[in-house]
């Protein structure tokens, strides 16, 4: 993992955004690249199978605030800090509220996307 403590994304308004805390992986991994690869690998595998289910109006509120919540661990647990966020801001409205609004999905599917060109670029680097 390359030396710094985030690595800056731009969101649609052109504003700095906390997309993956490179240097809090690098210490939760105690510097081994190859374990934050496979970590980054099993966090894009959460998020492929979580963010549906988040979404998914099909689903009950129990379920759907459980993988947000799970999603929001596995995101904090590598650094990917937009996403985590989000992914709380979800439990916290589907537990709370019994519902969410609909920009809030469509921002964390976005903070998705966006975390994953960075860890694309992490695997070029």
């Amino acid at each position: 993992m390359s030396s710094g403590s985030q690595e800056a994304g731009q969101d649609a308004s052109g504003e700095a955004m906390s997309v993956l805390d490179r240097a809090y992986l690098e210490r939760q991994t105690f510097g081994d690249a190859d374990l934050a690869r496979e970590l980054l690998a099993l966090f894009e595998g959460q998020c492929e199978k979580l963010a549906p289910v988040v979404a998914d109006p099909g689903e009950t509120l129990q379920t759907r605030a459980d993988a947000a919540h799970t999603l929001k661990g596995g995101a904090r647990a590598v650094g990917a800090c937009s996403v985590a966020d989000l992914a709380e801001k979800l439990e916290d409205d589907l537990r709370m509220q019994g519902a969410t609004d609909e920009s809030r999905l469509v921002s964390l599917h976005a903070a998705i996307a966006q975390t994953r060109r960075v860890i694309a670029q992490c695997g070029d680097g």
